[in-house]
């Protein structure tokens, strides 16, 4: 794979074979309990550009160009990602009807059967990195803790949704959102790319490199979200348009303004950028692909 290529190339060629490892790890839509498997391949196979398990190997390929022996962790990372978002969309959470386009799993497939598929796709993930053959055992048992902990109530997801709920309708400062935004979204972002990282064999200064780079971007990838929820319609983004500031959610465009939020993914870019210096001409992947996100509302 060469680094030159641009992102949205690699991420069509990454694709197939992100999807055919998913579609080989998920139960049958046939099998018992059906309905509960239909659900569960609904929301992975909902569309979206596979962008969490596509960072693990771009991120992999900084250091080794054999990506297919990632890809059950690259399947688990989309799998604890797809949780969340079924979860996330539920009345109980953000309430949305929508999730790529289409109905979201509750409206499609009834609250409780949504609350299950999430649950059984985050359960799937761990056993899809249980059983990751090829991969460094050493490094498989690091990755597995990184994703947990990215995914649960110390800065992860679970801790960024219960702080966005907490936050709903109040007034919030700079800092504290940060810290929902890096939890909610960007932890997982940086694992991803973390998780890469270290199956390729990073050293500990290339890993604390990349990690870098995925906190700047993970960061940035949510305040662009922020931004298209402002200016989007829903073809274009997805989901409901416009919902975070009826809901009174925090975001950036609602502390900041919109400028001033565009200015901060420029600046979120230009960091992510920088913890790539040492790595030269190997990181130009990762670097188009900071470009890349930080274009996503311009």
């Amino acid at each position: 794979m060469q680094p030159q290529v641009r992102v949205p190339e690699f991420l069509e060629s990454v694709r197939p074979a992100i999807d055919r490892e998913l579609d080989r790890v998920l139960p049958a839509g046939a099998e018992p309990p059906v309905r509960l498997h239909e659900a569960m391949r609904y929301s992975v196979f909902a569309g979206g550009k596979r962008l969490r398990p596509s960072l693990c190997i771009a991120a992999y390929c900084v250091f080794r160009p054999d990506w297919e022996a990632i890809l059950p962790v690259a399947a688990a990372i989309e799998l604890v990602h797809t949780y969340s978002l079924v979860h996330d969309d539920l009345p109980a959470m953000d309430d949305d009807d929508f999730r790529r386009g289409r109905p979201s799993c509750h409206r499609q497939f009834g609250e409780a059967t949504a609350i299950l598929a999430g649950d059984a796709l985050l359960t799937l993930a761990f056993e899809c990195l249980a059983s990751g053959a090829g991969v460094a055992a050493s490094r498989l048992q690091e990755v597995t803790l990184r994703l947990a902990r990215s995914a649960g109530s110390r800065g992860g997801m679970i801790a960024g949704q219960i702080m966005d709920l907490e936050a709903e309708g109040h007034a919030i400062q700079a800092p504290q959102l940060d810290a929902i935004h890096r939890a909610k979204t960007g932890a997982l972002i940086q694992t991803s790319l973390v998780s890469g990282a270290l199956l390729g064999g990073a050293e500990p200064a290339e890993l604390d490199a990349v990690e870098s780079f995925g906190r700047a971007i993970g960061l940035a990838f949510q305040v662009t979200d922020d931004i298209l929820d402002e200016v989007a319609v829903v073809e274009t983004l997805g989901k409901t348009p416009g919902k975070d500031l009826r809901q009174g959610k925090a975001t950036y465009p609602r502390l900041h303004g919109i400028e001033a939020s565009l200015t901060a993914v420029r600046r979120l870019t230009a960091e992510a950028r920088r913890s790539l210096d040492d790595f030269g001409g190997r990181g130009s992947l990762l670097a188009a692909i900071s470009d890349y996100i930080g274009t996503r509302a311009r």
